[in-house]
C-alpha cells in the first residue's frame, strides 16, 4: 500500500511539475511593447510588429497624473467600450513615475490606435501587425 501510495505522488508531483513549466514556457513566449506617455503624448507615435501575443508595458514619465492604456482595432469608434480590446487595459492605472503593464494581448494582422484617456493623449497613434 505504501509503495502505491508513493506511486501515486510521484506522478502528481511530475504532472504539477510539467504544468508549472508549460504555463512558464508560455509565459515566457509572450513579447513586451513598452510604450511611454509624457505629458500630452505617447513618445512612440507608430509601432510595427509581428503577429503574436503581447504585453503592454506603459511608463508613466512624469504626466503628473495617472494613466492608463486603450487599444482599438482602426476605423473602430474608440469612444465605445465595446470596441476596446480589453486585455490590452493595464491591470491598474499608472501613477506618476512607475510602470504598469496589461495582461496577455494576442494581435492579430491589422492596424490598431492607441490613447490614453486619463492623460488625454492623440488617438493618431498606430500600431500595426504583420
Amino acid at each position: 500500500m505504501k509503495k502505491i501510495i508513493s506511486i501515486f505522488v510521484l506522478i502528481l508531483t511530475v504532472s504539477f511539475s510539467a504544468q508549472a513549466q508549460d504555463k512558464r514556457m508560455k509565459e515566457s513566449s509572450n513579447k513586451v511593447i513598452a510604450l511611454e506617455q509624457t505629458k500630452g503624448e505617447f513618445t512612440q507615435k507608430q509601432i510595427v510588429v509581428s503577429e503574436g501575443t503581447y504585453t503592454f508595458s506603459i511608463a508613466n514619465n512624469n504626466v503628473g497624473t495617472d494613466v492608463g492604456f486603450v487599444l482599438v482595432p482602426k476605423g473602430k469608434d474608440i469612444s465605445n467600450p465595446e470596441n476596446h480590446i480589453k486585455t490590452a487595459y493595464v491591470t491598474a492605472v499608472v501613477p506618476n513615475n512607475t510602470t504598469g503593464t496589461s495582461n496577455v494581448t494576442k494581435l492579430a494582422k491589422g492596424e490598431y490606435v492607441y490613447f490614453c484617456p486619463l492623460n488625454k493623449t492623440s488617438t493618431d497613434n498606430v500600431l500595426v501587425v504583420q
